[in-house]
């Protein structure tokens, strides 16, 4: 049977304690002069104890791709993001051109990426460059000429930015080029990452439309064969097109994630009740049919499954909470709280939609990091929303206010894996007010994350008998210090199921 003793760290605001771990669970904490024996023992050497994050919504595939390839992220202009492309195909010149990140919202020319500056540059290779949301992108004309019937799709756009149906198309076509070899080294770059960031858990949240099975599959072997952090898998793709089937084939945690109802902000497609400020003749588009959710939300439900939807505008909020009602009504509230649904994003909410989520045990799986990128009566939100329904946007303490479980992630590579930022993030909202308090941000992006897994222990993270998923940190300060100074102290030491990852730092 396993064990070790950590010892000489502080756990909250005590310093001096110390944890023994048995068979990769708590089995004893309390003052480390008080501490039983043990075989192995990590001297912390005062350093701050905490449980470790769980980044509850990540792609790791398109992460790795990212941190390894062409990141588009701060790229300040057009000109800049070509140099980029320039300087990565030069640096890689075979295969398929992938990029992510680029936000044209300040840029001075005043445009996006079209398929005429990625043919500048990279000729007649396929490139699929990501706009930051990841809900549209620019492409080449030699990714188009792969992708047989796309200029009938929707979402086309001959200039190369594609949108809706069209989007899914051309990024299918462009993952699936990348070789196995390749998507083997960009996932275990996320993982390393998260390793490094004091992240024991991720939520992948894979489909059909953002990468495949054969991809989920993968990653869950290469986290199961190598030490690093837990791979809790998702997978988004309706009932009624197998979605089930794979859930069961792959042991996930959930049929749902990224199962797109909507699109997002930035690339005016997530679902709106009323028209865009800046596109007034749009209010972007909901992806399925009220009836083609009720269905999902009433298999899993019958399943015990966890279903899951991306929702970002309030219309698709509304229609999915439209969807579960419909089951609490045949099937009893209880047996739809039972399989705690949870909701990605859920950043455009009404008072009545957040009593719902409570009412019905759902999850709000939320990334504070898109309201420190783009909230404020500046940034995109205002202009793609006008400033009212911006400041509205991603109200985080009325979660929390009205009991709704709430899970922080990253969706990276949307933004980057970064749980101290995405915890501040969550506190200092750029609405005055929407803000979760300190300790309930920190509870958020760590036991959040579990219970929205349905995977919590009852007395919590660290209690006897809670999986020991732990991360020591660079620091003499204590956590309610951390908290209040936005330290970000470095990740010493990570314990996932009570044996440390890598070599401490």
């Amino acid at each position: 049977m396993s064990e070790l003793l950590v010892r000489d760290v502080t756990v909250g605001d005590r310093p001096g304690q110390a944890v023994h771990v048995v068979a990769g669970r708590i089995a004893w904490l309390g003052a480390a002069a008080d501490a039983p024996s043990s075989g192995r023992v990590l001297d912390g050497g005062g350093a701050l104890l905490t449980p470790a994050f769980v980044d509850a919504h990540v792609h790791a595939t398109a992460t790795g791709l990212a941190l390894t390839g062409l990141d588009l992220h701060g790229a300040d202009s057009l000109r800049a993001a070509v140099v980029r492309l320039a300087e990565q195909a030069a640096a890689a010149p075979t295969g398929t051109v992938l990029g992510t990140g680029w936000d044209e919202t300040d840029w001075p020319e005043g445009r996006g990426l079209t398929r005429h500056d990625l043919d500048a540059v990279v000729g007649e290779r396929p490139a699929y460059l990501a706009r930051v949301d990841v809900h549209s992108a620019t492409v080449s004309t030699a990714l188009l000429d792969r992708v047989p019937g796309i200029t009938e799709l929707p979402g086309y756009s001959p200039d190369g930015r594609l949108r809706l149906d069209a989007h899914s198309a051309a990024r299918r076509a462009a993952y699936g080029s990348v070789p196995p070899d390749q998507r083997r080294t960009a996932q275990r770059a996320a993982l390393d990452a998260a390793v490094a960031l004091g992240i024991g858990t991720v939520h992948e949240m894979a489909g059909p439309e953002v990468s495949s099975a054969e991809d989920l599959a993968a990653l869950l072997a290469l986290a199961a064969d190598a030490p690093g952090p837990r791979v809790l898998g998702w997978w988004g793709e309706l009932s009624d097109r197998g979605g089930l089937d794979v859930v069961r084939e792959l042991g996930l945690a959930g049929a749902g994630g990224d199962l797109f109802c909507d699109g997002a902000f930035g690339s005016h497609t997530a679902a709106l009740s009323t028209p865009y400020a800046d596109r007034p003749e749009t209010t972007g588009a909901l992806r399925f049919d009220t009836a083609v959710l009720v269905e999902h939300v009433r298999a899993c439900t019958v399943a015990g499954v966890q279903a899951g939807f991306h929702c970002i505008g309030d219309a698709a909020v509304d229609q999915v909470l439209t969807a579960v009602g419909t089951v609490v009504a045949e099937l009893g509230r209880d047996a739809v709280r039972a399989c705690r649904h949870r909701l990605e994003h859920v950043e455009m909410v009404s008072p009545d939609a957040i009593d719902q989520l409570r009412a019905w045990g759902m999850v709000a799986s939320v990334q504070p990091a898109f309201d420190a990128a783009w909230g404020g009566p500046t940034g995109m939100y205002a202009e793609r929303l006008g400033v009212e329904r911006a400041a509205d946007c991603n109200p985080l303490a009325d979660f929390v206010d009205a009991g709704v479980t709430v899970a922080l992630g990253s969706d990276a590579p949307v933004t980057t894996l970064d749980p101290w930022g995405g915890v501040f993030a969550a506190i200092d909202h750029t609405t005055p007010g929407s803000g979760m308090r300190p300790f309930d941000a920190f509870d958020a992006a760590t036991h959040g994350g579990w219970v929205a897994a349905r995977a919590e222990h009852a007395e919590g993270p660290l209690a006897v008998g809670a999986p020991a998923d732990l991360a020591l940190w660079a620091t003499e300060l204590t956590l309610s210090a951390v908290l209040t100074a936005r330290a970000r102290p470095a990740c010493r030491h990570l314990l996932v199921a009570g044996e440390p990852i890598g070599a401490p730092r």
